[in-house]
């Protein structure tokens, strides 16, 4: 049976052209489309669509506050379309924690020249979208793990070739790396954003160091960071190159690069670098855990989360052959239950658990 899809967005030309481009994809049919909320509203009521892709700026009724109404009353896959500026992706993460899917970019310029470009990724949203978990989406705020410290306070195209992580690292034996202290490795895609906030929030201060992969464009992590770091009593910051790995410090991969561990007789740090996709992703979750495979081994701690596709899977298998212990989130609690399933697939899995016991696995570990 087709995806039905309700486009929402202001332009004329947005709705004609991904009506086009839609309609002309097998298993995806379009239903409808309005220029606003409230038409949307109306016309969605009569035939209510499988997932909506919504603009965010918008007359009567803005993305945002029409995203609240859909979670609130009728909980649907939702694929926000924004521009990848510093303060689109600030309303786009405030979309992701509201329950919507994905984000895609929305072309500044040239919408009917530039749109058909951006196709794949739409459609790879929508399919995610149709997919998911909407019951995931409802994260429960997770109570804070207490400690002595302190809480801070908030402040005001083409799909590329499938390479594993050797196209960044190799498999060569690991018993002559120097291996690092206790350290947490996370991997997370779709539903990752609320996931991952709900987890760091409920952190103590004075937590082992915590390296994160979650797949975002450049501009989202380094507001995704930014805003963690204003909620949480640890240290979140987009990673940069030999950052060290620190006790209480969250490091989360830049988006269009790759984040590796690397350990020397001065201490663990990170690498941060380009190069081309991994398991169709820049950061990848399989490069990140490669990494810690060979230099932390057994005294890692790896959690992969919720997300589309595969990536991770292969690299939380080194890690648990490397003697650590691996936690996958269960499929009750992810949104998309695609990286998880795989790893668990592949036996790579010793803990199979809620989101909301995260937290209390990070803290335990030594």
């Amino acid at each position: 049976m087709a995806i039905r899809v309700f486009i929402v967005d202001d332009s004329a030309v947005v709705r004609k052209v991904l009506t086009e481009m839609l309609d002309g994809i097998t298993g995806i049919e379009v239903i409808g489309s309005a220029q606003d909320p409230i038409f949307a509203q109306a016309r969605m009521e009569k035939d209510w669509p499988d997932v909506i892709t919504l603009d965010v700026e918008m007359p009567r009724m803005d993305g945002i506050s029409f995203l609240r109404k859909i979670m609130n009353e009728r909980p649907t896959p939702v694929v926000m379309c924004s521009t990848l500026t510093e303060e689109g992706s600030k309303t786009s993460l405030q979309a992701l924690s509201l329950g919507a899917i994905d984000v895609v970019a929305k072309p500044k310029a040239n919408l009917k020249a530039s749109l058909p470009e951006a196709s794949a990724e739409l459609i790879a949203a929508i399919r995610t979208a149709a997919k998911a978990n909407m019951a995931g989406t409802r994260v429960q705020a997770i109570t804070p793990i207490a400690n002595n410290v302190t809480a801070k306070q908030p402040s005001t195209s083409k799909v590329a070739a499938k390479l594993t992580a050797d196209a960044m690292l190799t498999k060569s034996a690991s018993r002559h790396a120097v291996k690092t202290g206790s350290m947490i490795a996370i991997g997370a895609s779709t539903g990752g954003t609320q996931a991952l906030e709900a987890i760091l929030t409920a952190l103590p201060a004075n937590v082992l160091p915590i390296l994160i992969v979650q797949h975002m464009p450049e501009n989202f992590t380094r507001t995704f960071a930014k805003r963690l770091d204003e909620l949480c009593r640890v240290e979140v910051k987009e990673a940069e190159d030999n950052d060290a790995l620190l006790p209480g410090r969250v490091l989360i991969a830049p988006g269009g690069k790759h984040m590796m561990l690397q350990s020397n007789r001065f201490g663990a740090s990170v690498q941060v670098k380009d190069g081309p996709l991994v398991s169709r992703h820049k950061p990848s979750v399989d490069v990140l855990f490669r990494s810690v495979s060979k230099f932390a081994g057994s005294n890692a701690l790896a959690i992969i989360m919720t997300g589309m596709g595969d990536d991770g899977a292969r690299g939380i298998k080194e890690i648990h052959d490397a003697g650590a212990k691996t936690i996958a989130q269960n499929q009750a609690t992810c949104v998309v239950y695609g990286m998880p399933q795989e790893a668990v697939k592949l036996g790579a899995i010793d803990h199979e658990i809620a989101l909301q016991q995260i937290p209390e696995m990070i803290v335990a570990h030594k």
